[in-house]
């Protein structure tokens, strides 16, 4: 015999003991409604992660130092809520101008990926110095000031109840030791410690902070580097750990921020296989 639900009962009937719900079938994408930021996003990482986030729903503003590569990410994303924004993030009154722009074009920003960075790596002893304090402006100065240029944008998103999210990018570097990357790894250690630390600031009031870091990405990063022989190192340390693919980073990134507000996805470390 089946056990007949009683009346007025909701959901799909299982018996007098328990009943599951069926959720609403819905056609709206995860980040339908939401206004987001990707610095860095001429490349790599930052490029898959404005197309992961446009395909999510969201309205986008791209920015980056070279204005033809945003063009062209705009053009292949062929979305009226796309911005691009030719800006170099080291530069404050540049970046306070591109968050106003953002917000007369857009609207309110809820999601901040401060992805921007530079890795020179060299021997301590002989790096040029001029590519640390490069490191420390891109890495550490702008990313903080990227946050800061949105802050008031995050806490009055979640104040209306609405997700609110701050993601850096980091890298596994900011916990591991590598041989002549004693800055790149210091710069991404403040990174995560940042993180945290602001998690705990604004977590509290709605706002979810959070970092990704990436192991070995086959991006850009590090082929400005001046030291030849890191560069060689680094290509094929790439090659034989078979790095990761920068959407692999971007779907981590859409995941995190497509989940309910309630949920921070805090800290999530994203590592090739073979990089163990």
């Amino acid at each position: 015999m089946v056990a007949l639900p009683p009346p007025g009962a909701r959901g799909l009937w299982l018996g007098p003991r328990r009943a599951v719900t069926v959720e609403p079938m819905t056609t709206s994408l995860p980040l339908t409604g939401r206004v987001a930021v990707v610095t860095g996003a001429t490349s790599g990482i930052g490029a898959a992660t404005a197309q992961a986030l446009v395909a999510g729903g969201a309205a986008v503003a791209i920015l980056g130092r070279r204005a033809e590569r945003l063009d062209e990410l705009s053009a292949a994303l062929a979305s009226d809520g796309v911005l691009p924004i030719a800006v170099d993030v080291t530069d404050a009154a540049a970046l306070t101008d591109a968050a106003a722009r953002i917000r007369a074009t857009l609207g309110r920003v809820d999601l901040v990926v401060a992805n921007a960075g530079v890795m020179l790596g060299a021997p301590f002893e002989d790096a040029d110095v001029d590519e640390w304090d490069r490191m420390i402006d891109v890495n550490v100065r702008a990313l903080i000031r990227t946050g800061r240029a949105f802050a008031g944008d995050l806490l009055a998103a979640a104040a209306g109840g609405l997700p609110a999210d701050l993601v850096h990018v980091g890298s596994v570097a900011g916990h591991l030791a590598f041989p002549n990357y004693g800055v790149y790894s210091a710069t991404k250690a403040a990174v995560a410690h940042l993180t945290r630390n602001l998690r705990a600031e604004l977590g509290p009031r709605g706002v979810r902070v959070k970092t990704v870091e990436p192991g070995l990405v086959a991006t850009e990063l590090g082929d400005d580097m001046r030291h030849e022989a890191g560069r060689a190192m680094l290509a094929g340390m790439r090659e034989q750990l078979a790095s990761l693919e920068p959407g692999d980073i971007a779907d981590a990134i859409a995941y995190a921020v497509a989940a309910p507000a309630r949920v921070n996805v805090a800290e999530l470390i994203v590592v090739p296989t073979r990089q163990g």
